[in-house]
């Protein structure tokens, strides 16, 4: 390999990634603005879902952040990363649409509802209905993650943005602390009752299951039967 020079790619910092793509968009480049939203469009989907607890609601949301985003991209300096940037756009067309929800139903909108320790016990509904028939471990997987979600909403949305942000985006403090203009004391706070809450909730799923847990039934006990009684006749 003498004489040989192998020129290996140096990574872009994220940060200089991100003032690219923006001098782009600025530029008029649509290309850089689909980039944009392919690039981040799960995380925010993910945080606009964790903020207004409904599927359509947070994809209209997105959608109205994002145009919201194209006009105002060239006040974007880099002083946080883009992905920083537009959650405090999301969290902001979500918050407003809270906020119209609750004018129209007459009361006040919990954009920080964070309960005290004694409503904390009554803060997360069990689930009702729990499907045990899986054929699968995607249908399982799929099961499980549908009762996160359940478990997820049941959060006070104080809670639960600071933990899609901090537990699920794996923001940091300072970040999650700029995204929703609260303290950074504040955000470990909540993210520290939210992970309570949460051990909680789903600690009371499994006693509540009991026996159920690790259901050994259907064809697979049928095929252990069978299977040891063979074995039997054999001998």
């Amino acid at each position: 390999m003498d004489g040989l020079t192998v020129n290996v790619p140096i990574p872009v910092p994220a940060a200089d990634d991100d003032v690219q793509i923006v001098r782009r968009i600025v530029a008029g480049d649509h290309d850089a603005f689909e980039l944009l939203m392919r690039r981040h469009n799960r995380r925010l989907y993910r945080l606009a879902r964790a903020t207004l607890r409904n599927d359509a609601e947070a994809e209209d949301a997105l959608q109205d952040a994002y145009l919201n985003a194209y006009k105002a991209i060239a006040q974007f300096r880099g002083d946080a990363r883009l992905f920083t940037w537009l959650s405090r756009l999301v969290l902001n067309e979500c918050f407003a649409r809270m906020r119209r929800d609750a004018r129209r139903q007459n009361v006040l909108p919990m954009l920080d509802d964070c309960p005290d320790d004694e409503q904390m016990s009554t803060a997360m509904d069990p689930m009702t209905t729990y499907d045990h028939s899986a054929p699968d471990q995607a249908a399982a997987r799929a099961e499980i993650r549908a009762l996160l979600e359940r478990k997820l909403d049941a959060l006070p949305s104080g809670f639960r943005t600071v933990f899609v942000l901090r537990s699920v985006e794996e923001m940091s403090v300072e970040e999650t602390a700029q995204c929703l203009d609260i303290s950074e004391a504040t955000v470990r706070s909540r993210h520290f009752r939210a992970k309570v809450l949460l051990r909680e909730s789903l600690a009371d799923e499994v006693e509540k299951l009991g026996p159920e847990i690790f259901e050994f039934g259907g064809t697979r006990c049928d095929s252990v039967v069978a299977a040891v009684l063979a074995r039997l006749r054999d001998t």
